[in-house]
């Protein structure tokens, strides 16, 4: 961390969250981070699917989910049927299997304006921290804390850091972008 931990903290954590969402956005491939949102009701609690038994990519269009309890396996179909991921589980009694169909153009390019929009979501809340920071100096040298040098320069490194960030969220789109793209 640099001269601003807490700007680049709150920066950094938006760059993980937003790569995380980017995760769940289904490219073609069997991965089983489309899984992340879906949860059952197990027992009472709102469980994950990944805690209730295991996922697997036995082929690069296929995920299995073994239930460690077949008894929620009619739980999990339902659940991913109520989801957005928009693929139908096939129930064999003792795991469910989701085939990945390859995507249509037109569902590509419906993912890329997702990917779009998550993207100048990250880039707004980065922007929003510079904002934040640079509204906390203006006070600090209004308090008599900070001097207008310290204040300019101040302003120079949280651009810096702004600037970073939203070239780090662009990489993670372009490469995101290409993920969907390929054919």
């Amino acid at each position: 961390m640099g001269k601003y931990p807490e700007v680049e903290a709150r920066m950094e954590k938006r760059i993980n969250g937003y790569a995380s969402e980017l995760k769940t956005i289904r490219a073609g491939r069997a991965n089983p981070s489309v899984l992340d949102k879906v949860s059952i009701d197990y027992y009472g609690t709102m469980t994950p699917i990944q805690q209730v038994g295991s996922i697997s990519s036995p082929e690069p269009r296929l995920l299995v989910i073994q239930p460690w309890d077949a008894s929620v396996l009619k739980d999990i179909e339902k659940a991913i049927n109520a989801s957005d991921i928009g693929i139908a589980p096939q129930n064999d009694g003792k795991v469910i299997r989701l085939n990945f169909p390859p995507l249509t153009e037109e569902r590509r390019k419906e993912l890329v304006k997702t990917v779009k929009k998550y993207t100048e979501e990250a880039k707004v809340q980065i922007r929003n921290a510079r904002r934040d920071a640079l509204e906390d100096f203006k006070k600090q040298k209004k308090d008599g804390e900070m001097t207008e040098d310290d204040v300019k320069g101040a302003e120079k490194d949280i651009q810096n850091l702004t600037d970073k960030y939203i070239k780090e969220i662009d990489d993670i789109c372009a490469a995101k972008e290409k993920e969907i793209l390929e054919v």
